[in-house]
């Protein structure tokens, strides 16, 4: 993670088509260099609770999580937490790290982390942006979103070229039950 210089800035409110407000750091770039995820603080400069902790700026991102959102990713991935106990505690357990790691910011006393954490799949840009910014192996379902990402062409470019793919977020997950 780094803090934000003026081109990261302008480069996020090209990506968002608006200034970007809160940025604390840029948590993830892309290989190609380009800011894709965005550290934002608890609350927005005008006091507003903002629980989202890691933004998904790239816009090539935020169109593969709302085309995986689109072909039923969420609805698979949450259906898979009500029947694999070692998935849904591993999903809990990235819950669980968001909040703490946000709450060390500034707690806004609730324990909704976000991306629909830890009893359902309800965002994928929230659960992406997770997995880019602390990396494989913290959040099961946003790695596998990336790796599924990363098969869509985007793997080298805006993912990094090592990310393991899904068969191996399966296997790494089947190691640590």
């Amino acid at each position: 993670m780094t803090a934000p210089n003026e081109r990261d800035l302008a480069i996020i409110a090209a990506q968002l088509g608006r200034e970007p407000r809160g940025v604390l750091a840029v948590a993830y770039r892309t290989p190609d260099g380009v800011p894709a995820v965005v550290k934002t603080a608890p609350r927005l400069p005008d006091g507003t609770p903002f629980p989202t902790l890691y933004y998904l700026t790239d816009p090539r991102l935020t169109a593969e999580a709302s085309r995986q959102e689109s072909a039923g990713v969420m609805r698979a991935m949450t259906e898979r937490l009500g029947t694999d106990p070692a998935l849904a505690e591993a999903y809990r357990r990235a819950h669980e790290s968001y909040l703490a790691e946000r709450d060390e910011i500034e707690s806004l006393g609730t324990d909704f982390s976000g991306g629909g954490m830890p009893e359902r799949v309800k965002c994928l840009h929230v659960l992406i942006a997770h997995a880019l910014a602390k990396g494989p192996g913290v959040n099961p379902l946003g790695d596998e979103s990336v790796a599924l990402a990363a098969g869509n062409r985007l793997r080298g470019t805006a993912i990094p070229a090592d990310w393991p793919t899904f068969a191996a977020a399966e296997r790494e997950q089947e190691h640590s039950e």
